[in-house]
């Protein structure tokens, strides 16, 4: 009686973790252009009327993993100039790989067109920022997502944090610093292997404690300095700097914050940008005006707090649906332009451009909802000087470049929005913690069915190299 109650007992626990390990289908494959062959990045690929989608990597290259209530469901697989691949999610195959073809419409009949519209860049634009409160959230949300923070140097990498977090909301005309919130739910990391030798973020740090100190050559020796003051100053720099605060209540998220007049999307957006219509293409079965975006008479100022960050000009693209004006994504960068901002990127950070940012965003129930942030600076980390003044003169031969000039890359995918009062008011009730550089114990059943970012080849070494080192992911 006790063998067969055992064996009973044994075949339903089986059927149960048959039936959990077969609630959700992964979906794989890489996503090309159909007459290049070449990797489309950044595809989306999500399945209809749902938030439940990813982005291709820079190998065209993406895993999504769907709930099998939504196999009957369609996929989309789409990217801005592109027709769209649309499948029954139970009917997706990955023995064949996902060809896009271009799909363009042509510029003159767009323009020639006999209703009253905006027919330049810079026109287009600003009805693009008139529409923002009507295609931006008007009630508060949650999303949830997934973060990918890295940093290396030009000869390896040092540092990696994968993060699941969540972002909270109000609505667009609310101010971000008293309404926009982000909690780190869950971190898997390694162990931050850079040199954190740096005296100029340690000045720095003293500055911004006491804005009347002054230095002596004592206190400017490494050697005087306590480990844990210095590990102080590098993670006060890291949240100044890569921040989530600081990437989503500060100038970088220029749509949300378009409504504070010293946005880069704000009153004087015109002073500091020009905006050139380029060509109509077509994203999933919609226009979408493609405009280049160029300097103006004016620099753009981050304002970041403890950082000469002035002196650019901006350049990229901005590309808006024709129907609606929303906007659909930004491809932006910031150069160094003016004298004192080229010297000091040069000095600090071998390189003209010091930011890189994508933001795109996707149509849920009406609105638009940022989807995919990509972020990119460079971070002086490694110094063995402590200037931060771009008059001061350097010895460049006494400086190992490839190991002094690092870069930073975050990504965010966030892959679920949520619009229900009742589970909103619930989780803003809780503590909420920001801040990304703090560890967290790994919850390895957590990240089992969690949505994330296909890693690419680069990534994959990444996490080879630093596995070397040391433990990537705790058991």
């Amino acid at each position: 009686m006790t063998n067969r109650f055992q064996t009973y007992f044994l075949s339903i626990l089986l059927l149960v973790i048959g039936t959990c390990a077969s609630a959700q289908t992964e979906l794989t494959n890489t996503v090309l252009e159909g007459s290049t062959f070449q990797p489309i990045e950044s595809a989306s690929i999500y399945v209809k009327n749902t938030t439940i989608g990813t982005v291709s990597n820079a190998d065209g290259k993406f895993l999504l993993t769907v709930p099998n209530k939504y196999k009957k469901d369609t996929l989309i697989v789409s990217s801005i100039g592109f027709k769209s691949y649309k499948i029954p999610v139970d009917e997706f195959d990955a023995s064949f790989e996902i060809y896009l073809d271009e799909d363009v419409a042509s510029l003159d009949e767009v323009l020639l067109i006999a209703e009253t519209r905006p027919k330049t860049g810079k026109d287009i634009v600003m009805r693009a920022i008139e529409e923002l409160p009507e295609n931006l959230p008007d009630s508060s949300y949650l999303q949830k997502g997934f973060m990918r923070h890295k940093e290396r140097n030009k000869k390896e990498f040092k540092w990696l944090i994968e993060s699941a977090i969540t972002l909270h909301d109000s609505n667009y005309a609310s101010s971000t610093a008293e309404n926009l919130k982000i909690n780190v739910d869950q971190v898997r990391k390694s162990y931050d292997l850079r040199d954190v030798d740096s005296l100029l973020a340690y000045t720095s740090y003293l500055k911004n404690k006491s804005k009347n100190i002054r230095f002596s050559k004592n206190n400017l020796r490494r050697d005087t300095i306590r480990t844990s003051s210095l590990i102080k100053a590098i993670k006060w720099n890291d949240n100044r700097t890569n921040g989530l605060e600081t990437l989503f209540q500060g100038k970088l998220n220029m749509v949300r914050n378009a409504g504070n007049s010293r946005a880069l999307f704000g009153e004087d957006i015109m002073s500091k940008h020009q905006f050139n219509l380029d060509t109509v293409l077509v994203e999933n079965d919609r226009k979408i005006y493609k405009i280049q975006i160029s300097e103006s008479f004016e620099y753009v100022n981050l304002e970041t707090p403890g950082i000469f960050n002035d002196g650019y000009h901006p350049k990229g693209w901005i590309y808006i649906y024709w129907d609606t004006y929303a906007i659909k994504k930004i491809e932006y960068e910031l150069v160094a332009a003016s004298k004192a901002q080229r010297s000091r990127s040069k000095t600090l950070y071998d390189t003209d451009i010091t930011h890189k940012l994508v933001l795109s965003y996707k149509e849920y129930q009406d609105k638009m909802y940022l989807n995919y942030v990509y972020y990119e600076t460079p971070k002086l980390v490694n110094v063995g000087v402590a200037i931060d003044d771009p008059k001061t003169e350097i010895d460049e031969s006494a400086i190992n470049k490839d190991e002094r000039y690092y870069y930073t890359v975050q990504e965010i995918l966030f892959t679920e929005i949520i619009t229900d009062d009742a589970q909103v008011k619930e989780a803003l009730a809780k503590p909420w913690d920001s801040d990304l550089f703090s560890p967290k114990p790994y919850d390895k059943d957590f990240w089992k069915s969690y949505n994330t970012l296909l890693e690419s080849k680069e990534e994959e070494k990444l996490i080879q190299d630093l596995t070397k080192r040391y433990a990537l992911f705790k058991d």
